[in-house]
């Protein structure tokens, strides 16, 4: 089938598009358990006694902290297949018309400094000074390990599995918000409620890691996942999408950040469909929801019961107000509207 000529938009490729060029270009030789394919977290590597990890990501809507966004973010997706992060490589490309070596240092540093807090080597890449970029943009590469017993794959998760949701939603979008529209924040609301907003890269922060540790501690987990672009309602058909099944969430029992719901409002955003990368979304078995719900909350992190998964051609289902509807769709994140 030919590719039809026709104009793409800012943000992830359209699901039919993705699918299509998968299919066409990518292969998947004996030794890779787990390839490309739309919303898995990691290709998986068969190395005998343990999984290679490899995961690539670039950092876009950001420029403030970029080096922070690129290791932990890419080091999420480690964690939500099972792993831990070990190796990290990042290109960076520097725009022509503001580059400066203090720009460079400053990146080299927050990707260095990040890799050492989370125990990963920061050992290679590619940077160059870029024509026709307004902004710095970093991709990177992280590589990790998992036993053969640690892994957690998708295609596990089953009907009556419980989704959980830890902290709160859209994370990530909200600190982007208060981070690129800053004076528009301290101008409408507050220059607290900013600061606030933007403290959260650092606490809780986006790093997931903590949280998996507990969550897989605490009881049975059959899978995990980063809710990234598309916020966690594409997070909820990804989760799902290996195993062919489907959700039905409460929409009063997602924990929605109020200061990320103030914001969207305000820009007109779904929080739904917003970057909530720091959250995490789990399929777990009901025997195990009680122990891992008491152990978050021991330990004082959010955690919240959202819906089942489920086998009926109804669908995704969002229920508001006890009113069935379908889940919303979000081809591109909701934070790609306020560029255009």
């Amino acid at each position: 089938m030919a590719i039809e000529f026709e104009r793409l938009f800012s943000g992830k490729l359209p699901p039919n598009l993705m699918e299509l060029l998968i299919d066409r270009y990518t292969h998947q030789p004996p030794e890779i358990l787990i390839g490309a394919q739309l919303g898995e977290d990691a290709t998986v590597i068969d190395q005998g006694d343990t999984f290679l990890l490899v995961k690539t990501d670039p950092i876009t809507f950001t420029s403030e902290q970029i080096g922070v966004y690129a290791v932990q973010i890419n080091a999420n997706d480690i964690y939500c297949m099972g792993g831990r992060p070990r190796w990290f490589l990042s290109t960076i490309l520097l725009p022509e018309n503001c580059a400066t070596r203090k720009m460079a240092d400053e990146i080299f540093s927050q990707i260095s400094q990040t890799c050492e807090q989370m125990g990963v080597a920061y050992c290679g890449g590619h940077t160059e000074v870029t024509v026709d970029l307004n902004r710095p943009i970093v991709v990177g590469q992280m590589l990790g390990t998992a036993g053969r017993h640690e892994l957690l794959d998708k295609r596990t998760v089953a009907v009556g599995d419980h989704l959980l949701v830890f902290r709160e939603v859209p994370l990530e979008g909200t600190v982007i918000l208060a981070t690129q529209f800053a004076k528009k924040v301290r101008k409408l609301f507050s220059a607290e409620l900013g600061e606030k907003c933007r403290s959260l890269l650092y606490e809780p922060g986006l790093n997931v890691g903590p949280i998996v540790e507990l969550v897989r501690e605490s009881g049975t987990v059959h899978a995990l996942h980063d809710p990234t672009e598309g916020g966690l309602a594409t997070a909820l058909m990804e989760i799902t999408r290996p195993s062919g099944l489907f959700v039905d969430v409460t929409y009063e029992a997602i924990p929605i950040l109020p200061e990320g719901k103030l914001l969207c409002d305000e820009f007109g955003l779904d929080p739904l469909g917003t970057l909530s990368s720091g959250a995490l979304l789990a399929a777990v078995p009901e025997k195990a929801v009680k122990e891992i719900l008491t152990r978050c909350e021991a330990q004082g992190v959010i955690a919240s019961d959202i819906g089942l998964v489920h086998e009926e051609e109804s669908g995704h289902i969002l229920r508001t107000d006890g009113t069935a509807a379908p889940l919303p769709v979000f081809i591109r994140d909701e934070i790609v509207k306020i560029w255009r």
